[in-house]
């Protein structure tokens, strides 16, 4: 239900307000009909995904079936004062005066969220607008279902979020004007109370398809605006293709939700990533540092007293003297070596990281694009770009990340020490074969031959997931060593993931990911 249609409801409701009311009947669980006296039943349906509310004059019974429908029946009572829609939004309010009576019940709001497979009725406590502490809801959610929205009784009640478009009932000839050059089909984005249905509507009333652009022809455009605000009905043609375009608009809208969460998490790690070549970058000063006190050590090495924590050498460019800090514990060639070792190491990550930073940016601003491009992109385009990151994504398994070899092999790779340990000690045959990045951390590779030999491109391809999945990511010519597993072993009291070999053969790749 559109919101041009709640309020065409609303509108017939309102010359008779205040209402007595006669009593609720409940002919299922999720619908509530409301007796007025003079007026007939509001009748509110709210089983999601298609929620209705209509005035009928037909005789409806039916006890409560349920807690909430109960709770209705006793405590949202007295007359009907006020019915009051959130713009032309499909959220509405009811205000009930309360009753006297040998149990008295205190004045309520009956808020309505007409909104599809959101749908919900709410009892609030008294008060005006569409805020307040919810005292029952049809429906509970909680933040292991929304993590963004809860509706909880005795909680706080929040509205929708508010919005900016243009309303139809007061659409003026220059508003109209502006959006002369929007198709029509999509005038129901910037019109509020306007969802697919009232929007094919338009397109049929003005005679366009919903792709055109109604261009001088806005006049009768917004002829027909005002038509959908007198009577926001719709033809049974319509009705049919509106709801093909209803099913369509939210099928896309859950794909652009579920799409949204991973390009946000890949954006952020990528940013992170970045972040970590900027670090190794400014690290490069420090390097520099250290190897200056390192050559100053060993070249004044025999002046160093034994045991001293600091001490002044001369500079070789004549500028003065130079403070170095000192292991007392070490000598002083032993000082130079720990910052000479120091220094190649901060060397060593900027280099590995600096080699992936083009790859870094161009995986960036392609996520970003994505992200860009989901608020605009049609169902069809959605589709693709789902289809496009699973196939992106590694299929996973219970252990560890799956791959396929080129020649058919199923490769499994540990994410942790303790699926390393799964997959090398428990799941590994004797015969299958066993891949670890030669001097780096990283993951252990198990390749489920059952003792064939592989072929070159096989050995290849697990040897760049080993590579690609340890501390050399990134980096070329890694060097690999690959085994059956009956030579892989763990030490006695070692801890999980680590282990020695023999009879390994090494290979030296990339350290990306395989093709």
């Amino acid at each position: 239900m559109e919101g041009l249609m709640l309020a065409r409801v609303l509108r017939e409701l309102l010359p008779h307000l205040p209402a007595r009311t006669l009593g609720w009947a409940f002919p299922d669980e999720t619908t509530a009909a409301l007796l007025l006296d003079g007026v007939g039943n509001l009748v509110l349906s709210y089983r999601p995904p298609q929620p209705v509310v209509f005035l009928s004059r037909e005789r409806l019974r039916g006890e409560p079936h349920n807690g909430f429908q109960r709770y209705l029946a006793a405590r949202v009572r007295g007359d009907l004062t006020a019915a009051e829609q959130l713009k032309l939004d499909r959220v509405f309010t009811l205000h009930f005066a309360g009753e006297d009576g040998f149990v008295p019940q205190p004045p309520t709001r009956l808020l309505f969220e007409v909104t599809g497979r959101n749908a919900n009725v709410l009892v609030l406590e008294p008060g005006e607008g569409f805020s307040g502490r919810i005292l029952m809801a049809a429906r509970e959610i909680t933040g292991s279902r929304n993590r963004f929205r809860t509706v909880r009784s005795g909680g706080e009640y929040t509205p929708p979020p508010p919005y900016d478009k243009l309303d139809p009932r007061t659409l003026t000839p220059e508003e109209a004007r502006s959006l002369a050059d929007l198709p029509v089909g999509r005038w129901r984005e910037r019109l509020d109370g306007l969802g697919p249905l009232l929007g094919a509507e338009l397109g049929r009333r003005v005679g366009l398809a919903p792709v055109e652009a109604p261009g001088d022809r806005w006049p009768q455009v917004l002829t027909a605006v005002r038509s959908l605000v007198a009577d926001p009905s719709v033809s049974e043609g319509v009705m049919q293709e509106g709801a093909r375009e209803a099913a369509r608009a939210e099928k896309a809208a859950a794909l652009r939700k579920a799409l949204r969460e991973p390009l946000d998490k890949r954006v952020t790690l990528l940013d992170n990533q970045l972040a970590d070549v900027s670090r190794a970058e400014a690290g490069l000063d420090a390097a520099a540092q250290d190897r200056g006190e390192a050559d100053l050590l060993m070249a004044y090495a025999h002046t160093v007293e034994p045991g001293a924590a600091s001490v002044l050498l001369p500079a070789f460019d004549g500028s003065g003297e130079v403070p170095v800090a000192l292991d007392p514990s070490l000598g002083a060639v032993q000082n130079a070596e720990k910052r000479y070792t120091r220094a190649r190491r901060r060397e060593e990550v900027y280099e590995r990281l600096a080699e992936r930073e083009p790859g870094l940016r161009a995986e960036l601003e392609e996520a970003r694009a994505r992200l860009m491009h989901l608020d605009t992109a049609s169902l069809e385009d959605l589709e693709a770009l789902s289809a496009t990151l699973q196939q992106e994504r590694p299929e996973k398994s219970p252990y560890g990340m799956r791959f396929t070899t080129p020649g058919g092999f199923e490769t499994l790779v540990g994410r942790n020490n303790k699926e390393n340990a799964t997959l090398t000690h428990r799941l590994g045959r004797s015969l299958d074969h066993w891949f670890h990045a030669q001097g780096y951390p990283g993951s252990h590779v198990l390749v489920r031959s059952g003792g064939r030999d592989l072929d070159l491109p096989d050995i290849l391809y697990a040897a760049r997931l080993a590579a690609a999945h340890s501390k050399a990511r990134g980096s070329s010519n890694v060097p690999v060593d690959y085994t059956r597993i009956k030579h892989v072993w763990r030490p006695k009291g070692a801890p999980a993931g680590q282990v020695h070999y023999t009879d390994q053969k090494t290979v030296f790749v990339d350290g990306t990911l395989p093709e």
